[in-house]
């Protein structure tokens, strides 16, 4: 099976209410996404199709077919719209990003033809972003940012074993990163909120579980979680999974992005071993 994605863009004008609430109650739950009078983002969009390759013409489906598809899509429904006023599905359903990217799926997925629409992102913008895949679950990501200093070394080695496994990485006074953050939670948007998880409670909970626990900290020395595991980035993305994991019941998966070259993920899927 082969997999094609293709990117395009949208831009678009929405608010959140919930006609059944009061304004009170609006604003207490989308806040400054309540605004009566609308705000706007540049939406990008990936859409990732997957199908057998044609061995006569050497592709799987024209990406051309894919473009078109998806940008006249996107220019009679979604471009340049004030969405919960304009558009029918989004003046009954409110204009999250979890909902867009399921209104978008739905109407996408049965425009292909000779492969298989596999999975489509949504960004609302860098730090925002939701999926919805082909298993018809939808994800959303919230991305999040410290910086910490550390030190690669294991206790379970020698100095020797430590140095010519980590390299300047084991530097004895430690380096520092800008730890960028990915948090993604998965489930069924609420019929009320259209959210999976209310953005304002999971900024909180990763704000005073993980950004206060690390930011601006030395992890080898000031934090308990590595007094005796070696901080390397698969092993802090691991240890923020297992702390959010009690406070976020939907979380799918935690990604640490170290630098813009070096991505590390954990999903939770078994432990650690020495």
């Amino acid at each position: 099976m082969l997999y094609l994605s293709r990117k395009s863009e949208f831009s678009a004008t929405h608010t959140y209410n919930n006609p059944r609430w009061n304004k009170e109650k609006n604003r207490k739950i989308f806040g400054k996404c309540n605004n009566p009078n609308g705000h706007g983002h540049d939406y990008k969009l990936e859409v990732m199709v997957r199908g057998t390759l044609n061995l006569s013409s050497g592709i799987v489906v024209n990406t051309a077919d894919i473009k078109q598809i998806v940008n006249h899509f996107l220019a009679e429904e979604l471009d340049g719209k004030f969405l919960d006023r304009e558009h029918p599905f989004f003046i009954k359903n409110i204009p999250t990003t979890e909902n867009i990217v399921n209104y978008i799926w739905e109407s996408l997925k049965p425009q292909f033809k000779g492969c298989e629409l596999y999975r489509l992102r949504l960004y609302e913008n860098h730090y925002l972003s939701a999926e919805r895949k082909i298993d018809s679950m939808t994800y959303l990501t919230r991305q999040y940012h410290f910086s910490a200093a550390h030190r690669l070394h294991s206790i379970y080695l020698s100095d020797e074993e430590n140095k010519k496994l980590f390299g300047k990485c084991n530097n004895p006074n430690g380096h520092g990163h800008n730890y960028y953050v990915d948090i993604q939670v998965k489930g069924e948007p609420s019929k009320e909120t259209g959210m999976i998880i209310n953005l304002a409670d999971l900024d909180e909970i990763v704000e005073r579980e993980i950004i206060d626990r690390f930011d601006h900290m030395n992890l080898n020395l000031d934090t308990e979680e590595f007094k005796e595991l070696n901080p390397t980035s698969e092993a802090v993305a691991m240890v923020i999974y297992k702390i959010l994991k009690s406070h976020i019941p939907n979380l799918h998966k935690v990604g640490i992005w170290e630098t813009d070259k070096n991505y590390f993920e954990y999903l939770g899927e078994g432990d650690y071993a020495i």
